[in-house]
């Protein structure tokens, strides 16, 4: 990369840290934004060789400027899934980029350890030449069989000492969240080892009740997968995991805002019960800027109809179609905050897999991402690393 890239953007209301500034300005350079301000305080700091982008000039009226978006639950697209190696993971990263994603966790799904594996070792090779990439989300096999959705149930296992001591020594760093069921045998120690080894323990694909998930919180657990979808309910007399994750401080809930997996107005509700704390995710599969058709997640086959990914024998919702761009259009045509929208697209999601000092902000000595969104938040220009891509 030239590290004498350097692109300053004006006249854009800066979206940063849930506040809107207007009449804002970023300059961006490869190792980083260099400087931020409002107003023409940017004519000073010019140099020969930058590239000058009015905001409105390419976005109109209203152009919104956000850091760049961060997903950490997603499992592909482009008609492709992270599971299949590193040509796959590639093209469907270059995909969601060109949506606003410029940094992601890259989610596997059940399969064995040793497949598990070998796979989080393309992910880690991957890495050394591509900086969009944070790390791997395995969402599984430490599942519920009663909670399975789009996972395999002769994969699943318990969370045994030895299971999880074996991913933390042999991932090499890679892995930065585990979904962990933790009722199962050995979860609440699996979380607490999880926890030790700096990784993301997230609860998921499960059946605990309240008392269970206050119980997995305490041994450190701090992320709910996909809020609301394969777990237990709210009941008035059972109020269950999502309850207990809401009224717990130090717990992020990953939402899937596309209006199937959860209803937007419930979402919008779960914005204002844990105000910094939502995490917008995709859990997008193969079809994510793809289209209907049928598609392999896993070893289960995957039929999408209309947009919606399910199970073709069975019923079971299978992953999204979803890019971050609609997830935010979404969730503010539901009324949530445009500041706070983006919040839970950039520097929640970095927080909650411990990247917050480097991604999900644009100001100084943060990486130079950033995405320019016009006044219906479509996406119209998106730089990585302060090149446009």
């Amino acid at each position: 990369m030239d590290s004498s890239v350097r692109t300053l953007i004006h006249s854009a209301t800066l979206a940063d840290a849930g506040e809107l500034q207007p009449d804002s300005w970023v300059l961006l350079a490869a190792g980083g934004v260099v400087a931020s301000g409002t107003g023409d305080s940017w004519n000073d700091l010019v140099e020969r060789g930058t590239t000058i982008i009015d905001a409105e000039e390419l976005a109109g009226h209203g152009a919104l400027l956000a850091p760049g978006f961060v997903d950490i639950h997603g499992h592909g697209g482009a008609g492709r899934s992270f599971d299949d190696g590193a040509e796959a993971i590639i093209e469907a990263r270059d995909m969601h980029r060109m949506h606003g994603t410029t940094r992601a966790v890259v989610s596997l799904v059940t399969a064995d350890l040793d497949a598990l594996l070998q796979r989080t070792a393309t992910v880690a090779e991957c890495m050394t030449e591509r900086t969009d990439i944070l790390g791997v989300h395995l969402e599984g096999p430490f599942l519920d069989p009663g909670h399975k959705g789009a996972h395999e149930e002769t994969l699943l296992r318990n969370p045994v000492a030895d299971a999880i001591k074996r991913v933390i020594a042999e991932s090499n760093g890679v892995v930065r969240q585990i979904t962990i069921a933790p009722e199962l045998p050995g979860g609440i120690e699996a979380i607490r080892d999880l926890v030790a080894g700096d990784i993301a323990a997230a609860i998921g694909h499960t059946n605990a009740d309240a008392d269970t998930t206050r119980d997995a919180c305490d041994a450190g657990a701090t992320v709910i997968t996909h809020a609301f979808n394969a777990m237990p309910g709210i009941h008035h007399r059972a109020p269950g995991p999502i309850v207990a994750a809401v009224a717990d401080p130090r717990v992020y809930l990953e939402l899937i805002a596309d209006g199937v997996h959860v209803d937007l107005d419930l979402i919008r509700m779960i914005f204002a019960s844990a105000p910094g704390r939502v995490v917008l995710v995709t859990d997008a599969m193969a079809a994510a800027g793809s289209g209907d058709g049928s598609y392999v997640l896993g070893n289960l086959a995957v039929t999408v109809t209309d947009g919606v990914a399910r199970l073709t024998h069975g019923d079971s919702i299978a992953g999204s179609t979803l890019t971050q761009d609609v997830a935010l259009r979404n969730v503010v045509s539901v009324g949530v905050p445009v500041a706070a929208a983006i919040d839970a697209l950039t520097r929640i999601p970095a927080e909650a897999i411990g990247v917050a000092d480097r991604f999900g902000r644009v100001r100084p000595g943060f990486a130079a991402d950033a995405v320019l969104l016009d006044r219906d938040l479509n996406v119209r220009a998106v730089w990585a690393d302060s090149v446009r891509i």
